[in-house]
């Protein structure tokens, strides 16, 4: 809506027309000069008049800041939107994915991208070996091949601008980022190819093209809404289908073979696997538990932050995914004198570290009581499943099980979505349908069976 401002015997109107790539507002503006003798009224409805045309000039000549490209728009949209209203590390995961949309996209003004150039964009994603996560091994013993060019660890570390941690990762003959493949490659004169190979090819997942669609339609849509596009060209297209399937998760029996299998962990990893399985948690609550977030008297657990890892920063504490994510759950009888146990443990391990602890109060903490990585433990739960031949789960399967075991124990579906935190309980029902039909048909076949007894051997029903 355009302002009117008096200034002396004249009127300024001005009209907002959005923001320029450097997050300027562009305005538009004319001042009108009402005749001698006009009255107040008269001069107040010609006003308003004269500033509707105005507003509907400026409006029909188009939006302003459509010409920039997509790369200069992107850098002000983190700064200025991403990084003021998502949480740090969704903003870490877009900045990842632009990556690869600056290399397909990031050339393309704003205003002239079509849905022809995303499904363009997206069937290039699509295509094998055009993963940005890919990591590379070497095709021959690392340590062997240094060894016949006569250069030292030390000399490679100089020479490729690498830290000694990375290069005795090829020594070890561990997988390495790209990056640093070809750095590699690069100090010692060779090609990529002759000295490293993919260790995976295989096409991103239809999840993950999802993720591609959703986080450039965000960015479109905000254009939009600054008034620098008219249209966002994401809604003109079908958006890429996820193709994941169900989530493994364990059944009653596999739950107890996978509890059997944790006898005689160290006490940390025992304790957190057997707490996610008892309660639902996501892995980075569970990381950000503190010692004050369990209520022992009551039997409670007060979930209130949520742990991530962000690459130069650590691990940072935050507000949990949703506002229905901050929640009180009732802990498992079992699961007290458990806590107790290992809290014990805790404190005979603090002590023997002495002022090296850092008192953060987390009930998951490294040797010297820093935040525990997630990454740490789903590593870690990882080599614990393949070493016990356990059913292949994730440690977001745990999650998985403990809402199916509840369903199928009969719990109602309000009950279970609370103690996920899920926002609404149809999302609930959406993730576990699976589970929900399964208990649907054993209530099918209790009630089948007090209804319609099967009669008794020995005793004819069609006589009686």
């Amino acid at each position: 809506m355009a302002t009117i401002e008096k200034r002396g015997k004249a009127y300024r109107i001005t009209v907002s027309l959005g923001y320029d790539v450097d997050g300027k507002q562009i305005k538009e503006r004319m001042t009108w000069t009402p005749d001698p003798g006009m009255s107040e009224r008269a001069i107040k409805i010609e006003l308003n008049k004269v500033a509707v045309r105005f507003e509907d000039q400026c409006r029909q000549r188009g939006v302003r800041g459509g010409n920039i490209r997509l790369d200069q728009f992107a850098e002000q949209w983190f700064t200025d939107y991403a990084e003021q209203q998502l949480k740090p590390r969704t903003v870490a995961h877009y900045r990842f994915l632009y990556q690869r949309v600056r290399q397909g996209l990031g050339h393309l003004q704003l205003e002239k991208i079509t849905p022809r150039h995303l499904t363009a964009f997206y069937s290039a994603l699509s295509e094998e070996g055009i993963r940005a996560d890919v990591r590379y091994l070497c095709k021959q013993d690392f340590k062997a091949y240094m060894a016949e060019r006569g250069m030292k660890q030390a000399e490679l570390v100089t020479a490729s601008g690498l830290g000694s941690t990375t290069v005795e990762k090829l020594y070890a003959g561990k997988p390495v980022a790209l990056k640093t493949a070809q750095l590699v490659c690069d100090a010692l004169h060779v090609k990529l190819a002759a000295l490293f190979v993919p260790e995976d090819t295989t096409p991103l997942s239809g999840k993950t093209m999802l993720h591609y669609h959703r986080f450039i339609s965000s960015m479109l849509e905000t254009a939009i809404q600054w008034q620098m596009i008219s249209e966002n060209p994401c809604s003109r297209i079908k958006a890429p289908r996820s193709d994941t399937g169900e989530t493994r998760y364990l059944d009653e029996a596999e739950a107890a073979q996978l509890i059997q299998a944790l006898d005689g962990e160290p006490p940390l990893y025992r304790t957190a696997v057997l707490l996610l399985l008892n309660t639902g948690l996501r892995r980075g609550e569970l990381c950000a538990l503190q010692w004050s977030d369990l209520d022992f008297e009551k039997g409670t657990l007060q979930v209130r932050q949520s742990a991530t890892y962000l690459a130069g920063q650590g691990v940072v504490v935050d507000t949990p995914k949703t506002h229905a994510s901050a929640r009180v759950i009732r802990l498992p009888a079992s699961c007290i004198p458990m806590l107790r146990q290992y809290r014990a443990a805790q404190l005979e391990a603090r002590l023997s570290v002495g002022d090296q602890w850092e008192d953060n109060d987390f009930v998951f903490a490294t040797w010297n009581g820093k935040a525990l990585r997630p990454d740490t433990l789903t590593k870690w739960f990882r080599k614990f499943i393949d070493r016990n031949g356990l059913p292949p789960i994730t440690l977001h399967g745990l999650r998985h099980t403990n809402a199916t075991l509840l369903i199928a124990a009969g719990i109602n579906l309000r009950t279970v979505s609370g103690r996920l935190g899920h926002s609404r309980a149809a999302t609930t029902a959406n993730i576990y349908a699976h589970a929900i039909q399964s208990a649907d048909a054993a209530a099918a076949d209790a009630i089948d069976d007090v209804l319609s007894p099967k009669p008794k051997k020995g005793r004819n029903p069609a006589v009686s």
